[in-house]
């Protein structure tokens, strides 16, 4: 640990507890409005809270989809009259979130949204991205893009690898994530757009990012704690095991690492994306894509990461808080903090979960640190409180 980490470090007769920086999420799905029986934002900020975290980044595939004004003062009022924490909607790219089509009004919406996405989609057409970063570039506004190009896909559901192969399944390739970013990429180079880039899982992706960040373009990018622990060797036959983009190779795994520690990624985000337990019941091939990480990420990264000496402490607090704070022009919030016991042992346990989604696979998992207490914006918005077990 740290000498940051050590000042933070607090020492109790029960455990070693540490206050940290309340942690930023540039990737959520609270699912409300449209599809509350996966999630609320009550009951998803209830779960950020409960991980460390007071600010997240909500995605639009929503029902209304935030396309408008009026669409999104739908999501805006659930927000500020159920929001435990600070919640930051984004709005959609394109009318409906469909990846195509029609651009959304940008100019009109960016004061009023956190950027701009599509997630679950790539914008597939080159001259429609080119233009929206044109209009973001204008507006003073931020793209973060889903990087994935339909026609490589192929009906694919995990990677394309040794598992797929063995298991007669289709595979997803890392081509349909890397050659989307590299188009999105040269786009950035020309508009100079602030761009990040979500949920990176490919070492290509990582490789292009890194020659992007050495020519001095205004990308930033995010991936997430199931690509940094969990290869495509890994895999079970059951949906806990199913997202998008998939858990993909070793080689990936290790590109991925390496770039949280020299810099590349900027940021750690959890994809959290809570479905009913009878969408993710149907195995890999039938599940629904998403699995949850707000109330596991910490500890899971902490215990693997940092306690294995992969990256430090400061590091991960950079990852999880100052890193985000920074790509989303959040200033610095002393009045928001977290509490962690480093020294509390306990097996992950879906069950417990405050997030209505239970679809994780790394249940099971041994890890430490403990969330105590998160505050935001100086109130108590949660406090563990034992229970008979784990």
């Amino acid at each position: 640990m740290g000498c940051i980490a050590r000042k933070m470090l607090m020492i109790y007769d029960n455990g070693e507890i540490l206050r940290l920086p309340a942690f930023v999420d540039l990737h959520v799905h609270f699912r409300e409005p449209g599809f509350s029986y996966k999630e609320t934002i009550a009951s998803g900020s209830m779960a950020a809270a409960a991980g460390g975290y007071s600010d997240v980044f909500t995605m639009p595939n929503l029902n209304p989809v935030p396309d408008s004004i009026e669409h999104l003062s739908v999501q805006r009022e659930i927000i500020d009259s159920t929001a435990l924490i600070n919640v930051h909607p984004y709005g959609s790219i394109t009318i409906g979130q469909k990846g195509g089509g029609q651009l959304v009004d940008i100019e009109r919406l960016s004061s009023l949204v956190a950027g701009f996405s599509d997630d679950g989609r790539g914008v597939q057409s080159e001259e429609l991205m080119l233009e929206a970063m044109r209009r973001c570039k204008a507006a003073g506004s931020i793209i973060v893009a889903h990087c994935e190009v339909d026609e490589l896909l192929r009906g694919g559901y995990i990677h394309e690898g040794g598992y797929a192969q063995r298991h007669h399944h289709k595979g997803i390739c890392s081509e349909s994530e890397w050659r989307e970013v590299e188009r999105d990429l040269r786009l950035v180079e020309e508009t100079g757009c602030r761009f990040h880039v979500c949920h990176v899982s490919t070492k290509e992706s990582v490789s292009l990012i890194r020659a992007a960040k050495q020519k001095g373009l205004p990308v930033s990018c995010e991936t997430a704690p199931h690509y940094l622990l969990l290869d495509d060797s890994m895999l079970q036959e059951s949906g806990c095991w199913k997202m998008n983009p998939p858990i993909r190779s070793k080689a990936d795994r290790e590109a991925l690492r390496e770039g949280i520690a020299d810099g590349t990624i900027d940021c750690i985000a959890t994809d959290h994306a809570p479905h009913s337990q009878e969408e993710k019941s149907r195995g890999l091939e039938h599940s629904a894509f998403g699995i949850v990480g707000l109330e596991t990420a910490f500890p899971l990264l902490y215990t693997y990461l940092v306690g294995e000496g992969v990256i430090t402490m400061e590091r991960l607090v950079e990852l999880m808080s100052s890193a985000p704070r920074r790509i989303m022009n959040l200033s610095e919030d002393t009045d928001s903090y977290t509490l962690f016991d480093l020294s509390d042992e306990y097996t992950i346990n879906p069950d417990r979960f405050l997030s209505k989604g239970k679809a994780t696979p790394f249940a099971g998992w041994k890890v430490r640190g403990r969330c105590l207490k998160t505050v935001c914006n100086g109130r108590q918005v949660y406090k563990y409180t034992p229970r008979c077990s784990n």
